[in-house]
């Protein structure tokens, strides 16, 4: 599976001191993703038995003991992964999960 994109995680840890220790996380779920072949959300059920299946093809994933959520929309065709949102539980509860997109106009 190809992620699109790792970049948009690491800009998430680095952002600030208190989001770092999400980096091993994210960086464990991005070494088991790009390995994955999932054509299916059961698929990704069987392997991440957390994870949210929403519609759209986004699928939510806890990272760090549910203390981070990442939102992804999957073209299981092309077999590509694509971020739509990281952030703390807190900030996912103050987003649409099935039609983020990634942008907002409130963002510098």
């Amino acid at each position: 599976m190809r992620v699109i994109a790792k970049r948009t995680l690491k800009q998430f840890w680095e952002s600030s001191p208190k989001y770092t220790d999400s980096q091993a996380p994210l960086e464990a779920w991005h070494a088991e993703a790009i390995k994955a072949s999932w054509c299916t959300p059961q698929e990704i059920k069987a392997q991440f038995r957390s994870a949210s299946i929403l519609k759209n093809n986004r699928v939510v994933f806890n990272i760090a003991g549910n203390k981070y959520r990442l939102i992804v929309s999957i073209d299981y065709i092309r077999q590509a992964c694509f971020v739509k949102f990281v952030g703390t539980h807190q900030q996912y509860d103050q987003i649409d999960a099935e039609n983020y997109d990634g942008y907002s106009p409130n963002k510098n």
